[in-house]
């Protein structure tokens, strides 16, 4: 089986020609076998580049590390438009994509036949979508008190880009507890397809410093929805601009939104490898 290791910003990516990919989509154990980091390929998900279904020029299957199928991917999507390009002979520079959260128009900046980055119009944030809980205050959207194991409350801002996120603005995002609540949050009842969490800081009128906990991965290097989520959040509550870089772990990202309130998410896209996976690679143990 051969397969493409991608990375944007951190994010780490195999995507599969979906020939070879949706018998393997499944079967949630393959899907580890391949992210894990010591015996397998290592990843934070797995992407089939599947033929469109309604009228794109092609659909994105994306599916995290514990095996679960995501409804979008940001950074993912980004790397499939450059798979698609300069892999499968795809040589437009405006794509659209078909994903479980709608069709996304994506851009491609090239240069010397290399996709160097990708915009993606990621659509409109959702404060009332049914896989986020609902406001304490019907007159303040997004914004809710969650309960967490051993008496402390999180401040969360709740929206959906595509799928869930909780937004957590914090003082010092490197002292920020990410595991601890991360998984608390991820998992909580007021949650009921689970969510992404976002730890975000202001560090500046145009700037956010953020780290991500990716439901189904873990702590991540980046997240392209958890940083519009984040972008998103900080706009609503007046502690933002209408165009901002977004920091993390991975690198940054360039967000923004438009006249239509649609956000904006650009940033790169690398080609990290090839490979062919070995018979026999789905005996593989996990580690202890």
């Amino acid at each position: 089986m051969r397969f493409y290791k991608y990375q944007g910003t951190g994010n780490d990516f195999i995507i599969l020609p979906a020939r070879e990919g949706e018998t393997l989509s499944r079967a949630r154990q393959d899907i580890q076998a391949l992210c894990r980091r010591q015996t397998g390929v290592g990843a934070d998900g797995v992407i089939l580049a599947c033929q469109p279904q309604g009228g794109g020029d092609a659909r994105m299957r994306i599916f995290n590390a514990d095996g679960s199928e995501a409804e979008m991917c940001g950074n993912g999507i980004r790397c499939l438009a450059k798979y698609l390009y300069e892999r499968e002979g795809m040589r437009k520079e405006s794509m659209f994509i078909e994903t479980l959260a709608g069709t996304k128009e994506l851009r491609l900046t090239v240069r010397e036949g290399e996709v160097v980055e990708v915009e993606v119009d990621m659509g409109l944030p959702d404060l009332l979508g049914p896989d986020i809980p609902p406001p304490d205050d019907p007159t303040l959207p997004g914004t809710r008190e969650i309960d967490l194991p051993g008496g402390e409350v999180a401040t969360a801002f709740c929206l959906s880009m595509g799928n869930p996120h909780c937004v957590l603005f914090v003082p010092d995002v490197e002292a920020a507890p990410v595991a601890r609540w991360g998984t608390a949050l991820e998992h909580h009842a007021l949650f009921p397809n689970r969510t992404n969490v976002e730890f975000v800081q202001v560090t500046g009128p145009r700037s956010l410093s953020v780290r991500v906990w990716e439901r189904g991965v873990g702590e991540t290097q980046a997240c392209g929805t958890g940083a519009c989520a984040a972008f998103a959040a900080a706009l609503h509550l007046g502690k933002g601009n209408r165009a901002m870089t977004i920091s993390l772990k991975g690198g940054d990202l360039a967000i923004s939104t438009d006249e239509a309130g649609h956000v904006h998410l650009a940033g790169p896209a690398v080609e990290v490898f090839a490979g062919e996976l070995s018979p026999g690679w789905r005996g593989t143990p996990p580690p202890r």
